[in-house]
């Protein structure tokens, strides 16, 4: 099998489209798989591939099948959205200026719960960034990226409940600045 990732092809296909006909979804996700792989004699198999992960993401819940009239078609589920979220944010980098600005970026959540996993992810994804870990729930980082955070915010529908702050100083920073090599 390639290298291509057809999880995140199939669920941005159907994110795109929304409700989506089951004989839709490989022709469309094949499109950006040829993109991907050139060479024709492979199709053959990208489409078995194809079918094959989008039984896998319905028996993982991330789609699930919705009938209509004689229609059979899917759609994403809220375990789907996020999937694609994770894929999405996986996608983005921050860029780090040639100068500091001498402000430090820091979110804190308070995430219930119930929702733990949520949770989780919003810590694991902060990390993936490069922020560092202050406290269970206050993460700092030294550049822009108040966009990546609210599409954080927004993908993980936590949306009240984390704050982004630009703090211009942070008690012994020292620490901090020797961890991201800052002057």
């Amino acid at each position: 099998m390639s290298n291509i990732n057809y999880q995140k092809i199939i669920l941005k296909t159907v994110v795109a489209v929304g409700l989506i006909g089951i004989a839709v979804v490989a022709p469309n996700a094949l499109q950006v798989v040829k993109q991907f792989s050139p060479n024709k004699k492979k199709w053959v198999n990208e489409r078995y591939y194809l079918s094959e992960t989008i039984k896998k993401l319905l028996e993982k819940g991330l789609l699930e099948k919705v009938r209509k009239g004689n229609s059979e078609f899917i759609k994403i589920t809220k375990k789907g959205k996020e999937m694609f979220a994770k894929y999405e944010l996986g996608d983005l980098e921050i860029k780090k200026p040639k100068r500091w600005d001498k402000k430090w970026r820091v979110v804190i959540f308070d995430v219930e719960e119930k929702k733990r996993n949520l949770r989780n992810l919003l810590r694991s994804n902060l990390e993936r960034i490069g922020f560092v870990k202050l406290q269970n729930s206050v993460w700092v980082f030294p550049y822009e990226c108040e966009e990546l955070i609210f599409l954080l915010k927004t993908n993980f529908f936590v949306d009240s409940d984390v704050l982004y702050m630009e703090v211009n100083r942070i008690e012994n920073e020292s620490r901090l600045k020797e961890f991201f090599g800052l002057k």
